[in-house]
């Protein structure tokens, strides 16, 4: 059986309450269990902001994931289900970098078990640059609802 089929075992996309669209359990997934591989195109961060918005209505969402190396991973391009997965601040998921010789890949795994029909989060831990204000704040607004809610996706 490929990874696809079993990862389409695993999860769906479909409407969320927090955004959007999100990605949810087919069946209980247990902790520590790798989910899905985060995939995009791999470019430099300059590329990204030359990218950058992917949608102008819309323009702090977007589908790159930064890579520790300071390059990033653009979903819009080569990407899969994993690019609908939101951010909570008390997620049940986290993404992982491995090295894989030559590129870096992104997996997420389960952080506890996570049961039929429960929506996948991970923290975004978004980073700017320069000075954080609460209006920069308000523009990466969280809406997690969770009780250890920070009330915006960017790191703390």
């Amino acid at each position: 059986m490929s990874k696809k089929n079993n990862v389409s075992k695993l999860i769906k996309v479909k409407d969320s309450k927090i955004h959007g669209k999100g990605v949810f359990a087919l069946q209980e997934i247990p902790k520590g269990k790798k989910i899905i591989e985060y995939t995009g195109e791999h470019i430099s961060w300059e590329i990204a902001q030359e990218r950058h918005p992917h949608d102008p209505s819309q323009p702090n969402h977007t589908f790159y994931f930064g890579l520790e190396d300071g390059s990033a991973l653009d979903a819009k391009y080569g990407g899969n289900d994993s690019m609908w997965i939101n951010h909570s601040c008390q997620p049940n998921c986290e993404a992982l970098e491995e090295d894989a010789g030559k590129r870096t890949r992104v997996f997420l795994y389960a952080k506890k078990t996570i049961n039929v029909g429960e929506e996948l989060f991970y923290d975004y831990g978004l980073q700017l640059e320069g000075k954080i204000t609460k209006a920069i704040k308000k523009e990466y607004e969280c809406r997690c609802g969770s009780k250890k809610c920070r009330g915006t996706m960017l790191a703390n």
